[in-house]
């Protein structure tokens, strides 16, 4: 019993465990959670030797967990949302009213719904309805009024001083290995649809330099891209949440796309109790990993 009660999974190690799953390493993990590499490693000893097992696996090659870390990983996650929502819980207010929310389909496959359904518990009188929109649909529907606020992408150029700054991702051209581009003659183009800043990106600065980019396949879902470049179809343009193994990274021939940022931006009206909380809720579990982690 007194070997079992000296044992402690420090929410704070555990947070640290949580990060290098979503970010693929300690380094990365170490840089979003803004801590040194050594002190993310120690805090991950501390945990080991407090628990008597190896959590990460430390091979040159092979997966970054052991089995007991990824067990461990699976009530990581449930113990931080229980803790986050717990400290919530003690200092909310009552909220009330109505909020119209604006997501893109890759917000939508993060773990932002768990932000959104702690945020529901905790403040039962305020309805948010959620409309899943392209970027550029969702940046028009907030001029006009229609959103209270939308999570979109923008180029970083783009972004506006009122903007809340979530987190960072790279854009890059992509193919299938087994691809081989023409010496001569058009690229075949794997686009989204017309709504998208991607397609309106490549079509424009993507063709200045002589390249032209022939579309062969238009669709308004990551997953049907996806798909598309690992049949070998054409060349994407993809960010890093959706880069898959066997996917080839084209940096020839093809001008370096701008870097991507994740932003909350609000309509253009008074500003809504309600709104200012959630959107502090949402930057503030961004924060801590880096970025929004993926659930699908």
């Amino acid at each position: 019993m007194a070997e079992f009660n000296s044992r402690r999974l420090e929410i704070d190690a555990l947070r640290a465990l949580w990060a290098i799953r979503h970010h693929g390493g300690i380094t990365r993990a170490a840089e979003a959670l803004g801590l040194s590499q050594s002190a993310v490693s120690h805090k991950i000893k501390r945990l080991e030797t407090s628990l008597d097992c190896d959590l990460l696996s430390r091979r040159s090659g092979g997966p970054v967990f052991t089995s007991a870390g990824e067990d461990l990983l699976d009530y990581a996650g449930r113990i931080l949302g229980l803790h986050d929502e717990a400290l919530l819980s003690l200092s909310k207010t009552q909220l009330a009213g109505r909020i119209a929310l604006g997501l893109t389909e890759d917000t939508t496959c993060t773990d932002l719904a768990r932000i959104l359904g702690r945020f529901r518990r905790l403040h039962p009188h305020v309805s948010v309805r959620i409309k899943v929109r392209m970027s550029l649909v969702l940046r028009a529907m907030l001029e006009r009024g229609e959103l209270d606020a939308a999570i979109v992408q923008v180029f970083s150029h783009e972004v506006r001083p009122t903007d809340v700054v979530l987190f960072r991702e790279n854009l890059h051209w992509v193919k299938h290995p087994d691809l081989c581009l023409p010496q001569n003659g058009p690229i075949p183009f794997l686009s989204f649809d017309d709504e998208c800043f991607y397609r309106k990106w490549a079509l424009d600065v993507g063709q200045d330099g002589g390249t032209i980019l022939e579309t062969v396949f238009e669709c308004a879902s990551a997953a049907g891209i996806v798909a598309a470049v690992k049949s070998a179809l054409g060349v994407a343009l993809l960010s890093e949440r959706h880069l898959r193994a066997e996917m080839q990274i084209v940096t020839d021939r093809l001008p370096a796309p701008p870097a991507l940022v994740y932003v909350v931006r609000r309509a253009r009206k008074a500003r809504i109790p309600a709104l200012d909380t959630l959107i502090a809720e949402i930057e503030h579990e961004t924060s801590r990993y880096g970025g929004l982690i993926l659930t699908g």
